[in-house]
Formats: C-alpha cells, sequence, structure tokens
C-alpha cells in the first residue's frame, strides 16, 4: 500500500461506516412509519374498546405516561394504557417499606409478580400487552422504534445503567426487542441490560424482522409477561 492510498484507508472506511449508519436509519424510520401507522389505523377498533373497558372500570385516566430516555439521552413520554389504580405510587411505597421480600423482588427485576397496584383489567392488559399498544404514537412520532433496546426510566439509567448508558442510548428503544421476546421479567435488570447491549451490536434489517418474528410468537404464547 502506497503512503497516499494509507493516509486515505480511515476515511474511506469512515464513509462505508457512516453511509451504513446513515442506510440502517433511513430504513428503520421508513419501517417504523409504515408500520405503525398501519396499526394505529387497523387496530383503532381496539384501541376504542379498551379505552372504555379502563374507563369503566376503575377511576382515572385512560392513558399514563412515563417519562423516558430516548436516543442521545433526550427524555420523551412514553405511553400505554393505565394498567394501575390511582394511587399506585403511594401504595408502592408502602409495600416497599414494610415488606422485606417484596423490596428484594423490586430491586432486582424492578417488577413485582403479583402487583396489587395493578387492576384486574390490567393484569389481563399486561398479559397479552396490549397495555403497550398507544407506544405505537410514540414510534409514529419517531421517538421510539418498533425494534430496539426497551426504554428506560431516567432513574434506571442514572442509577443503573452507568457506563454502559452511551451505548445503549446510542440507538432508539423499541417496543420490542431481545428482552421482551426472552423472557421479559423472568430476566434480571442486569440480565436485561446485557441483553440490550448485544441488540446494538448485532442490529440489522433482517435481524429486525427476525425479533418481530419471535414477538408475535410470545403474544401468542405469553413468557413473562406481568
Amino acid at each position: 500500500m502506497s503512503m497516499r492510498e494509507y493516509a486515505s484507508a480511515p476515511s474511506h472506511t469512515y464513509y462505508i461506516k457512516h453511509s451504513f449508519q446513515l442506510y440502517l436509519r433511513l430504513y428503520k424510520r421508513t419501517f417504523d412509519l409504515l408500520f405503525s401507522f398501519c396499526v394505529l389505523i387497523l387496530f383503532s377498533p381496539v384501541f376504542l374498546i379498551i379505552s372504555l373497558a379502563i374507563k369503566y372500570s376503575s377511576t382515572g385516566p385512560i392513558f399514563y405516561s412515563s417519562l423516558r430516555m430516548g436516543k442521545g439521552g433526550k427524555p420523551f413520554k412514553c405511553w400505554k394504557f393505565r394498567t394501575m389504580y390511582k394511587d399506585a405510587e403511594q401504595k408502592l411505597a408502602r409495600l416497599l417499606e414494610t415488606d422485606p421480600a417484596l423490596k428484594k423482588e423490586w430491586d432486582t427485576f424492578f417488577k413485582l409478580k403479583n402487583d396489587p397496584r395493578v387492576t384486574n383489567l390490567g393484569k389481563w392488559l399486561r398479559k397479552t400487552s396490549l397495555d403497550e399498544l398507544p407506544q405505537f404514537w410514540n414510534v409514529f412520532k419517531g421517538e421510539l422504534s418498533i425494534v430496539g433496546p426497551r426504554p428506560f426510566l431516567i432513574d434506571e439509567i442514572e442509577q443503573c445503567v452507568c457506563e454502559k448508558k452511551e451505548k445503549i442510548l446510542s440507538v432508539k428503544p423499541g417496543i420490542t426487542g431481545i428482552w421482551q421476546t426472552s423472557g421479559r421479567n423472568l430476566r434480571t435488570f442486569q440480565e436485561r441490560l446485557y441483553l440490550d447491549e448485544r441488540y446494538v451490536e448485532k442490529r440489522s434489517f433482517l435481524y429486525d424482522i427476525y425479533l418481530i418474528g419471535k414477538t408475535i410468537f410470545v403474544l401468542i404464547f405469553p413468557k413473562g409477561a406481568y
């Protein structure tokens, strides 16, 4: 290799890498727009039925939003159908103060398997993952992707993700991904981080299609959803 070729090699490699990343972003955004638009239109009757069921089964709003960390550390409101009672946060604080076993479960999984805060309808919505249908609006707006790492709460990013933060936040979070199709809440928080890192490293068009197909299977035969 001549000196001139050697000098130009790094910039050529950077150009190829940059072009690939640009292509990946463009394809994902196009796919996300088309997929989310179709879901929002085709499932609009389901949205209406669930909304009415929530409205008349418990006190509180139909939708619930929580502040999540998006790509590049940009926060956004992540939407779901409400699955908990109105005073859910106060109930959680009391439970964790008085029950050491539940406190240990919460610290390990950031979830409670038999969560008393969840309504009866909410348990079914979570089991079927229908509570996450409103997140397709987040996808349509460009805040989420169909496939990606699970969106983290801001407190989770600051307290638990630490040195993995830059890598995981280098891509858009997604509605589904490796964690959601690999046991979900049966996984510890640290295992979830590992799976999110794996997605960032392996992401491609074919891998996204594979995970979407796996998600459909998991929705029919749910495991670890609560």
